[in-house]
């Protein structure tokens, strides 16, 4: 009798086992945001490097019950990473890419139905090299050969994707 249950809890643990197997776990683990209303715009995280912001808001659009946009953040910053189309880039774990965040937004209107965030990373290793006194030396002639040849360093980039999870109500 009690290898039932038992049989029952370790099938439920492999289940469960290979359903996360298929998303790596996020480098920033986050709790579930807020709910927010319908057309509340909003901002679900901002990446200081890429000079950006992801914004969304739920609509009253069956079609499309979810909207973001990608925003940058000030027409002053300097980029030191790249957002790239998720489409485009098509990032995976096999090509490099880390599944940095995931973000879940409630609907404040259908507790059903929630807004999923997948921001991926693709690190690029561009510390500058030190010298011998433990400084990093950028001369504006060796930089400006380097640019010219075409021969700049990978720059860190970013993409994400939104899915809207759940049932919508009527």
């Amino acid at each position: 009798m009690r290898l039932i249950p038992t049989l029952l809890a370790a099938g439920f643990v492999v289940a469960s086992s290979s359903v996360f197997a298929a998303d790596p776990a996020p480098e920033i683990q986050r709790p579930l945001g807020t709910a927010q209303a319908v057309g509340a715009a909003h901002t679900l995280r901002t990446i200081p490097e890429a000079c950006a912001r992801l914004e969304g808001m739920f609509t009253a659009d069956a079609a499309q019950p979810y909207k973001y946009a990608v925003v940058r953040t000030s027409p002053q910053c300097q980029p030191r990473a790249r957002f790239v189309d998720f489409a485009k880039a098509r990032p995976s774990s096999a090509g490099g890419w880390k599944l940095n965040d995931v973000i879940r937004v409630p609907n404040a209107a259908c507790s059903s139905q929630q807004a999923v965030v997948r921001v991926w990373r693709l690190p690029a290793d561009n510390t500058p090299k030190l010298d011998g006194q433990g400084s990093a030396r950028v001369y504006l002639q060796e930089s400006k050969e380097t640019a010219a040849a075409g021969k700049l360093p990978p720059i860190t980039m970013y993409a994400a994707e939104m899915k809207v999870e759940g049932k919508g109500c009527n």
